[in-house]
């Protein structure tokens, strides 16, 4: 149990506050389509009472040919005040194992200003196993206005990271699994390359949670350690489109690691350029 995660709360903790004004619960669920499931349609055959669901490919830049692309703040205010989110809610977000999607919400709103945003621990699959209410009932929304405050310095462009790897003045950590990282496995996405930036560590998401549980710190900290990455540095986290990146975030940020910062791009942006230096085999 990450217990002393102060990003993390339990379903005890959750199950006490539901219904209370200020309290808003959000399902960000979203999945590979290897995963085979339907965020949504999951969402509206059942749900923690009260939750609103967030989607991840929705809240992404219109203008963008990435997926997932972070939104300017106007466009992430305009779709999270729609769905009656004020940035002075205490934000619970979940998706279904744990530790998958529901860290990329996190990231997002505490990237725009909301710092009392937390991760439901055992995600909804953990919820329902344990025998807790939930209901297909439509959440009722009254639209709000929700006022951001970007903060750009948390995110790393594509020319940060053409510098970065150039000059190795931050390290890099991968989330995806060891096969995509080295290049053994292909790309799920058709005409990205195989492989991963020079200088990059694979620290991927799955290791840092067990059970839909955050790991513990000490736990969290061998496992990056382990990956090579020296937690008194800057540290910039990457994956497949920017997604489980945040899982990395997560861990660092509970670990007390703050000069951190994303690269929302991710391999689906370096791996379709043609001129982005790629390596494969273990680093």
């Amino acid at each position: 149990m990450a217990e002393d995660s102060p990003f993390t709360v339990d379903a005890d903790w959750l199950q006490d506050r539901l219904g209370q004004p200020g309290l808003t619960i959000i399902d960000a669920s979203w999945y590979l389509p290897a995963q085979n499931r339907d965020a949504r349609a999951e969402y509206e055959a059942a749900h923690i009472p009260g939750a609103r669901f967030l989607d991840q490919d929705a809240i992404s830049d219109p203008n963008s040919p990435l997926p997932h692309t972070l939104p300017t703040a106007q466009h992430f205010a305009q779709y999270v005040g729609a769905m009656g989110i004020s940035a002075d809610d205490t934000i619970v977000v979940y998706d279904g194992p744990g530790f998958f999607s529901a860290p990329r919400a996190w990231w997002m709103f505490r990237v725009m200003g909301v710092f009392q945003t937390y991760i439901l621990e055992g995600g909804l699959d953990g919820w329902k196993a344990a025998g807790r209410t939930v209901t297909a009932e439509p959440t009722k929304i009254a639209p709000n206005v929700f006022h951001a405050d970007f903060d750009a310095v948390r995110v790393a462009s594509l020319a940060d990271m053409r510098r970065i790897v150039e000059t190795g003045e931050s390290q890099i950590a991968d989330a995806r699994g060891p096969g995509r990282f080295t290049g053994a496995e292909p790309e799920p996405r058709a005409g990205i390359r195989s492989g991963h930036m020079p200088g990059a560590h694979n620290v991927p998401y799955s290791t840092l949670s067990e059970n839909g549980v955050l790991k513990s710190k000490d736990s969290l900290r061998k496992a990056i350690e382990e990956a090579g990455i020296d937690l008194s540095k800057p540290v910039i986290t990457s994956c497949g489109s920017g997604v489980t990146a945040a899982v990395i975030t997560l861990a660092l940020e509970t670990l007390g690691h703050s000069d951190n910062r994303l690269y929302d791009g991710s391999w689906a942006e370096w791996g379709s350029l043609p001129d982005t230096p790629v390596v494969t085999g273990k680093e």
